[in-house]
């Protein structure tokens, strides 16, 4: 069960322990999503939280039952192969399915418990695409969010589109997404008369 209340930096569990999340991992990179229910933050980052939860810079609080967390650990898993920090892999996770509050998304995105079958999903079609495991560490570390991209309706459209309508294929494909990486999540085009979606517009591209 996966539900929301009022505003907050807690990321709280059903067995009614508590872990603090920081909306900005990278900006207080010892502040991460920890399943651990006996590792809270230190005393010396009190002051921290203090700020944090009194900003404007808010993260709701997300409930998660033992399965959704069931979920998430089996979704870290995947990562495994990249050698990530345990860290590194929440704070992907979590800026892909709103847990971690991301530009990129902006108010469209809607907290989500990521389902292994679709994160395996998208690796499988990003590595079809000649990606190495190099390759998409980069992609990660650039735009963790396409982890939380639909594979029907953005990654493989827009591959669609940038193989048919501007014949970028292979090894100039495989370099554009090296280079821009958030061009498999646009999913709009403005054409100059701005949506308001510029961190998905193709008038980035």
């Amino acid at each position: 069960m996966l539900g929301s209340s009022l505003p907050s930096t807690l990321f709280t569990f059903d067995s009614g322990t508590q872990s603090r999340l920081s909306p900005d991992l990278e900006s207080n990179s010892s502040n991460s999503i920890s399943f651990n229910a006996k590792r809270l933050f230190p005393a010396k980052n009190l002051a921290f939280i203090k700020w944090r939860t009194h900003s404007s810079a808010r993260t709701p609080e997300t409930v998660l039952s033992e399965e959704d967390m069931k979920k998430w650990e089996a979704c870290r898993q995947v990562f495994s192969r990249f050698e990530f920090t345990k860290e590194e892999e929440d704070k992907i996770l979590g800026k892909a399915f709103g847990l971690v509050h991301s530009p990129y998304w902006g108010e469209e995105r809607e907290v989500a418990v990521p389902e292994l079958e679709n994160v395996n999903a998208v690796f499988d079609y990003l590595t079809g695409l000649g990606l190495s495991d190099d390759d998409l560490i980069k992609i990660l570390k650039k735009f963790p969010e396409v982890v939380g991209c639909s594979l029907e309706n953005e990654l493989k459209m827009n591959i669609q589109i940038l193989e048919k309508q501007w014949s970028i294929k292979g090894k100039s494909l495989k370099n554009l997404l090296l280079r821009n990486p958030k061009v498999l999540g646009y999913i709009i085009d403005c054409k100059g008369d701005c949506k308001a979606l510029c961190t998905r517009c193709w008038v980035r591209f």
